[in-house]
């Protein structure tokens, strides 16, 4: 109910805020920034009414979608509103006594909420599709001579009901990772975000992408049913036999807790899988120890973890784990990775939000996902 207050108010405010601060200026400057105004209330209300209106399934591809689609245009279109208010009105506040506004505020949070509005808006549209490859090699010491150059192409936390209507985006996607020509395929999890409906028929495509050695994987805290806000506890286990389903049809082999060996000339590679449930700050993992249970002598030892906080917490310096692959973090959809300064406020909630990490003999690799 406030959020709806909130939206009703800057449909009213806003208006008042363009012409007590540009009405002096320019009519034209005006009537531009009013039609403007006009146009994303109609986008808003229009995606608000759908997403309302809505009542199939809640974990339908287009039902995520549309939710996806009416979050992103709150934070780029009601975020902005609000900070172009509450500045103006803050210098009306100030001024209270001598009357009129402070206009160096005003022009301050127009500059801010363009900023918002622009730096949210080319994410959306373009940055979520910019895909990019992250190249890392990775100097295990003594590596088996059959696995020196050995290949991996990981990729993580696909929420594919962020495809909806864009498969062809995805078939274009499983393209770039065959041409990558993988030893082996690894995918650290969140398939969906709500419920197993997301996947569709997206298993067809994702099957696509094929690797020399295997394809594996691990379930992430989406796939649990973890966010999906009418499963019961029947239904929860439903949509866990579901996903891992849908994900075997995928190409994969799913870890859970559990491991496989692959073997690559004479040497041979353990890949162990752990589980990730619940939601951050209370997510529970498998056991790696019973994930590697039987593993016996191997060559190099993999482990995939969707959480990265578990590398810290159950792996680093208490396991003879090699490498360990996770995701989870999305760099929280924010920051700065350049090559010599890398930034972003999910690092606060996770040390190892991205990239690689080296602690002693043993790596991480953290995928901020597809």
């Amino acid at each position: 109910m406030f959020l709806f207050i909130f939206f009703i108010a800057s449909e009213l405010l806003v208006p008042v805020v363009i012409l007590q601060h540009f009405g002096r200026r320019s009519k034209l400057q005006v009537w531009l920034l009013c039609i403007v105004h006009a146009a994303l209330s109609v986008l808003f209300w229009a995606l608000y009414i759908k997403t309302k209106a809505y009542s199939g399934a809640f974990d339908a591809p287009a039902n995520i979608y549309g939710l996806m689609l009416m979050t992103g245009t709150v934070s780029a279109v009601m975020i902005p509103r609000g900070i172009f208010i509450i500045t103006h009105f803050a210098g009306k506040l100030l001024r209270r006594k001598t009357g009129g506004c402070i206009k160096w505020l005003t022009d301050a949070g127009t500059t801010i909420a363009s900023a918002v509005f622009i730096i949210i808006a080319a994410g959306t549209l373009y940055g979520r599709f910019n895909v990019k490859i992250d190249r890392v090699e990775i100097p295990v010491e003594g590596l088996h001579d059959d696995l020196d150059g050995l290949k991996i192409v990981q990729i993580s936390d696909l929420h594919l009901a962020g495809f909806h209507s864009h498969g062809k985006v995805l078939l274009e996607y499983m393209n770039i990772i065959n041409s990558l020509a993988p030893d082996l395929l690894i995918n650290t999890g969140d398939f969906v975000s709500y419920g197993w409906r997301e996947f569709d028929s997206y298993d067809t495509i994702l099957s696509r992408a094929g690797s020399r050695y295997g394809s594996f994987a691990v379930l992430g805290n989406h796939d649990f049913g973890t966010y999906h806000p009418y499963f019961n506890d029947k239904e929860r286990e439903h949509n866990i036999r579901m996903i891992n389903q849908k994900v075997k049809s995928s190409g994969y082999t799913v870890l859970n807790n559990e491991h496989a060996t692959v073997n690559v000339g004479d040497a041979i590679i353990g890949i162990a899988g752990v589980t990730a449930v619940g939601r951050h700050p209370d997510i529970s993992h498998g056991s790696i120890d019973s994930a590697m249970q039987g593993l016996g002598s191997v060559d190099l030892t993999i482990a995939l973890s969707h959480d990265p906080n578990h590398f810290a917490e159950a792996i680093e310096g208490q396991t003879g784990i090699d490498i360990t692959l996770s995701g989870h973090t999305h760099g929280m959809q924010m920051g700065v990775n350049g090559k010599r300064f890398r930034w972003s406020p999910s690092q606060y909630l996770y040390p190892h939000w991205n990239g690689i990490y080296r602690s002693g003999r043993q790596y991480h690799y953290v995928n901020r996902g597809l």
